[in-house]
């Protein structure tokens, strides 16, 4: 063979020791090596990327480039390089002391320290045999890490099937890091005869495998799988096991089916110790225009009960073509709520409904068209029944139609008309009234004056209703009807200066307000309810013109709130950093209309609502309403909330709530305290941890205590708690959490669920993830999915 070390030692870089050599072998298509020009200048091409994945379609029209210290060989046929021998092609990269090529056969043999990085995977060994383009043989003796999820192991063998796919035998794998010293045993490990893996399905199957943990192992299992990367793949979820003070022990094994990118359902079968078997399906969705989710339970025969039991929950959204009808968009949505039986919020608390006792059901069609918009829809609930705490079913809409139309700066006037047909439907003997059908509009006109400093908004509204009833009414009459005026001006100034408190510049307002509505009185005694109720006093309806929501009631009103809002703004990021408020109601003269069985209120000023909320910096946050009734010089309703948040990872809640019974009298009531938590145990001994980024945690070896609990102070127990320790061992999660649900006035659920999960790889046990993310405010897991690292973040 020829030496080409000494000539390109002349011609490429004479001052090194060690020749150099870059040949570029244009492989796909044959090309002569031997007629380039190698005193021809290298020029760069453009491109408009870098490819995260190579098509198929591309690999064959790469070029090879070969370094080495010194390359001997024959044009179109073989290349020998010894001494920090390189193949490159693509996303492929062989490393080794020796490298043999055989061009016309794409094949690779390499031996001593050998190192190939195939798009961000690296195998490492003694001896390798591969064909490049198809990226087919075997490695011997190899250490191999997978980039997606930073798995790595050990094997006797591995064949390379093609680019994505693999086998290893006698193989080992684990996520934990490998440290550096003689003896290491990761603290948990795989141990498979045989290690299936496919990058591109990003999933692993390994037969007759073990998994070992702090030294103890699995019986073997005949085959396994395991996720490459959080992508998702069809398979055998892991069983939980749980405790549950009702259920009994619960075991539960999931298997996931990936129909396809944008269609999967999960099969969820549980075996409940004092119940029986229960099977969940859940099917989810999302197609180009429509989307949903269903979930179907079902428990042939419960033991407790003693009959079957099932439970339904469905949503499915959808957009149409608009054009054809002539309208700007058209959609629809459709969301079902069925169980089977009154007992059901109570015994299966972690379903969709959860604990909920009203279940709804609706289907609804929504279209608008310029400045116009409606809705057609039904609504229909199923209540679910309770003797120790009885509640109204409320009135189904068999059908409700509504049409709208908002006009905007009409020549200076905001313009709006709201029109509604609704059928309401429910047992007379429940509701003590009969069904009806009622027709609503509200029509209203407001001039706004608005500059920098200052709003005026005079408003008139006219409210009209009638009703059709299916029966007479106690005064025989088949039919109502009632048209209601308002007036309402609402006016405001806003000063702002600027202000520097503890050491902070801000930019302060002084915001009062005058709000007077006038709406005159209108008998409406004898008009049934059946979507009406009084409204929450607070900040967001002090300033409203109706006292109720719904619309079988409009107060009659003489009454003015006046209040003022100051808030400290930072000037360079416009953030609320703090926001007080004040507001009181006078009424001119008494409130008549009112709710069936509520006395006229009499009062002329109001209870004094006070108001703040402090975010003084990310980490604290105050939040505070204060009822004062100056009658009685009591509160009638507090609500106090401080949450300290300084990191990741790191955040306490605590809340107090006091409402006073008015039956009773102020004194009297609810009292309850919550306190929700997430922090390291490691800060009280000085190990603070360190930030590896989002869904990464804190590093290992931290322990993390997590929880919830809601104090009563009138009946002195806890209604509800969730409490719990994590430990992060960084290639292993455990969990430990308590959970006490309560389910009614005297009965309440209690299960442990403790789970261990394997980061990468799997998990066993109970997950309390959905209990901890729904009752902890602001809880961040340890592990969270994040976008796979690119190929060239491992890029040789």
């Amino acid at each position: 063979m020829p030496d080409l070390t000494r000539a390109t030692r002349r011609r490429c870089r004479p001052p090194l020791p060690l020749a150099v050599l870059s040949l570029a072998l244009l492989h796909a298509h044959g090309a002569a090596a031997q007629g380039a020009d190698f005193d021809a200048p290298l020029t760069l091409k453009r491109t408009p990327q870098l490819q995260e994945t190579l098509p198929k379609t591309m690999r064959g029209e790469q070029s090879s480039f070969i370094t080495g210290d010194k390359i001997t060989g024959r044009p179109d046929l073989e290349t020998v390089v010894t001494g920090n021998a390189s193949l490159r092609r693509g996303d492929t990269v062989i490393n080794a002391d020796r490298l043999e090529y055989d061009q016309p056969g794409d094949l690779a043999k390499a031996t001593g320290h050998v190192r190939v990085n195939q798009a961000g995977n690296v195998y490492e060994g003694p001896e390798l045999e591969l064909k490049v383009e198809s990226f087919e043989g075997f490695f011997n003796n190899v250490r191999y890490r997978f980039l997606a999820t930073g798995g790595h192991g050990d094997a006797q063998r591995i064949d390379f099937v093609d680019e994505s796919r693999s086998i290893a035998r006698q193989a080992t794998y684990t996520t934990c890091r490998r440290e550096d010293f003689p003896g290491w045993v990761p603290a948990w490990m795989l141990s498979a005869t045989t290690l299936n893996t496919d990058t591109e399905e990003n999933v692993g199957v390994a037969e007759n495998a073990q998994l070992t943990f702090m030294g103890l192992s699995t019986p073997p299992f005949p085959s396994l799988s395991f996720p490459l990367s959080s992508a998702r793949k069809s398979g055998f979820l892991p069983p939980t096991i749980g405790v549950d003070n009702i259920n009994g022990i619960e075991v539960t094994q999931p298997y996931y089916w990936n129909i396809a990118p944008n269609r999967d359902a999960t099969f969820t079968p549980t075996v409940m110790s004092k119940r029986g078997v229960n099977l969940s399906n859940d099917f989810r969705y999302l197609e180009k225009g429509y989307s949903g989710e269903i979930r179907f339970d079902y428990m042939p025969s419960d033991t407790l009960r003693s009959r079957d039991r099932w439970g339904i929950w469905a949503h499915h959204s959808q957009t149409f073509d608009p054009k054809p009808f002539g309208l700007d968009s058209l959609s629809a949505s459709l969301s079902l709520n069925r169980v089977s039986d009154d007992d059901y919020w109570r015994d299966f608390t972690r379903t969709p409904s959860l604990t909920q006792r009203l279940l709804a059901s609706e289907a609804s069609l929504n279209w608008s068209k310029g400045d116009w918009s409606g809705q057609a829809r039904a609504l229909q609930y199923q209540t679910l029944k309770y003797d120790l705490s009885p509640i109204t079913p409320p009135y189904d809409r068999l059908p409700q139609i509504t049409a709208n139309y908002n006009k905007y700066d009409w020549h200076g006037f905001d313009i709006t008309l709201n029109t509604d047909y609704t059928r309401f439907s429910g047992d007379p003997l429940v509701q003590l009234q009969p069904n009806a059908e009622r027709v609503y509009a509200l029509a209203a006109i407001s001039r706004p004056f608005l500059t920098p400093g200052t709003f005026i908004i005079p408003k008139l509204q006219l409210h009209t209703r009638a009703y059709q009833f299916d029966a007479p009414l106690s005064t025989g009459a088949s039919s109502a009807s009632s048209t209601v005026p308002t007036f309402s001006l609402d006016s405001g100034l806003i000063f702002e200066r600027d202000a520097s408190f503890f050491g902070r510049s801000f930019r302060q307002t002084l915001e009062p307000r005058a709000f007077y509505v006038y709406t005159p009185y209108r008998n409406q005694s004898v008009i049934p309810v059946y979507d009406t109720a009084a409204n929450d006093f607070n900040f967001a309806t002090i300033y409203t013109e109706n006292a109720f929501s719904g619309n079988d009631r409009i107060a009659d009103n003489n009454l003015l709130t006046l209040g003022v809002t100051s808030r400290l703004i930072d000037p360079d990021t416009g953030a609320e950093a703090a926001r007080f408020g004040i507001a009181q109601r006078l009424r001119f003269a008494d409130q008549k209309v009112q709710l069936p069985g509520v006395a006229p209120v009499t009062d002329r000023v109001s209870d004094l609502l006070l108001g703040a909320q402090i975010n003084w910096t990310p980490k604290w946050s105050v939040d505070t309403t204060i009822q004062y009734n100056p009658d009685t010089q009591t509160s009638t309703r507090n609500t106090v909330g401080v949450r300290y948040s300084p990191g990741p990872y790191r955040t306490i809640s605590a809340a107090y709530r006091f409402q006073a019974d008015s039956s009773v009298g102020a004194g009297d009531g609810n009292k309850s305290i919550d306190i929700g938590w997430q922090w390291p145990l490691n800060d009280l001994w000085g190990d603070k941890g360190k930030d590896l980024g989002p869904g990464k945690g804190q590093g290992g070896g931290r322990w993390y205590s997590v929880g919830r609990l809601n104090y009563s102070m009138i009946d002195r127990k806890l209604t509800d708690a969730v409490v719990g320790v994590e430990y992060d061992g960084c290639c292993y999660i455990a969990r430990v959490v308590l959970e006490r649900l309560t389910t009614g006035q005297v009965t309440a659920n209690k299960r442990i669920m403790f789970q261990l999960e394997f980061v990468g790889f799997s998990s066993v046990g109970s997950s309390p993830m959905q209990t901890l993310r729904t009752n902890i405010p602001r809880y961040t897991p340890l592990r969270q999915p994040v976008p796979g690292p690119s190929r060239f973040t491992n890029y040789d």
